[in-house]
């Protein structure tokens, strides 16, 4: 097995083994806590422009299926693991990880203390990281790890969106829904089809005046990475929605870009939320939720608490952050988890109910 390093922003270095392809990998280092699911956290587009720790000891122990890949191929930057495990138990497995990385140009550093790794990144906070298998020189590793941008201010969700629409779903289905692609993820999109929806897919940066034309029933306004601040193209087009009052339901970044449309304020986080057992409390009604979450933006609470127009519907038990919101007067509502849960729990897949029934009260009325 070939060497490879990861060393981190703040100069320290660790050394290990390299998988995947031989190459370099820069990024913002994060971990997420998933003892499951990790095809689906790669190929969250969520994730991209980042360098991911899993915490989980195993990675790839039950193989690659291509049917639960979450984009058409990985979207993480980079992997840092424990134990990456070349052979798969699993008899439905398409393929081992070392193929799939291969087959996607990713790399991957294992065999190193990932625990070590998380503690300092809870402590420190996130920072930018570099991997490499093909430059081993910690001195020019540094000059290149300077080069890298920093998350915060980058819009990232053009580079991940779908550059041309398409439709999704039964088209003989009433409810017409508009999905702005920031980085969705396929099981998302899947769950508003068995909710009942006919969905049309639009680039990222498409015209308020051209998602109009297809007169949809609500818009969706998706995951996906970087800095929400830096999309003004989105927060327009929910801004124009608010508006004219059409049902809007944000996940993710979507929570956070409706958040900026009514005028609230998003901070980037010490190290954000990655896992798939975060405690929610849904304040409406009271009952609690295990959720998925993937996200290192949040909405400030001291911005909604000074606002009259926007009700806190969800938090987060863990440290009390904002997990959910909603408009008064007005048919929008946003979470910050991923309730569609993949990989993790489907406690929040009512949300999906929740905007159905909000577009269907909207139907009625104009009929």
């Amino acid at each position: 097995m070939e060497n490879a390093i990861l060393l981190l922003d703040d100069g320290t270095v660790f050394h290990g083994k390299a998988a995947g392809i031989k190459g370099t990998a820069t990024g913002e280092i994060c971990f997420n806590t998933g003892m499951t699911g990790y095809q689906e956290i790669f190929t969250d587009p969520s994730y991209f422009g980042q360098i991911m720790v899993t915490t989980n000891v195993h990675i790839g122990n039950y193989g690659i299926k291509n049917a639960e890949a979450q984009s058409e191929n990985i979207k993480i930057n980079g992997l840092v693991c424990r134990s990456f495990n070349d052979k798969f138990s699993r008899p439905l497995g398409d393929s081992s990880i070392q193929e799939y990385f291969e087959s996607n140009n990713t790399v991957a550093i294992y065999d190193l203390d990932t625990r070590s790794i998380v503690k300092k990144i809870r402590t420190q906070g996130a920072m930018n990281a570099i991997i490499s298998s093909e430059v081993l020189d910690v001195e020019q590793l540094k000059k290149m790890l300077k080069e890298v941008p920093n998350m915060h201010g980058l819009e990232l969700a053009s580079q991940v969106s779908t550059k041309a629409s398409y439709f999704f779903g039964d088209p003989h289905k009433e409810t017409k829904v508009a999905v702005m692609d920031y980085g969705v993820k396929k099981s998302i999109l899947q769950c508003m089809v068995d909710e009942g929806f006919y969905l049309k897919v639009f680039p990222s940066s498409t015209s308020y005046e051209e998602v109009k034309k297809w007169n949809p029933d609500g818009i969706f306004l998706s995951n996906g990475p970087g800095d929400p601040a830096a999309m003004d193209y989105a927060i327009d087009l929910a801004k124009q929605a608010l508006n004219e009052d059409i049902p809007l339901f944000g996940i993710c970044l979507g929570h956070q870009i409706l958040a900026l449309a009514m005028g609230l304020e998003t901070y980037k986080m010490k190290h954000g939320h990655r896992g798939l057992n975060h405690p929610v409390k849904n304040l409406v009604t009271g009952l609690c939720e295990i959720t998925s979450q993937n996200h290192g933006f949040g909405v400030k609470v001291a911005s909604i608490e000074a606002s009259s127009e926007i009700e806190i519907t969800h938090k987060n038990l863990n440290d009390d952050t904002v997990e959910g919101i909603k408009v008064k007067n007005k048919k929008a509502f946003s979470v910050q988890y991923h309730p569609e849960a993949s990989p993790g729990p489907h406690d929040a897949r009512y949300l999906f109910a929740d905007f159905k029934n909000l577009m269907t009260a909207t139907q009625a009325v104009v009929k």
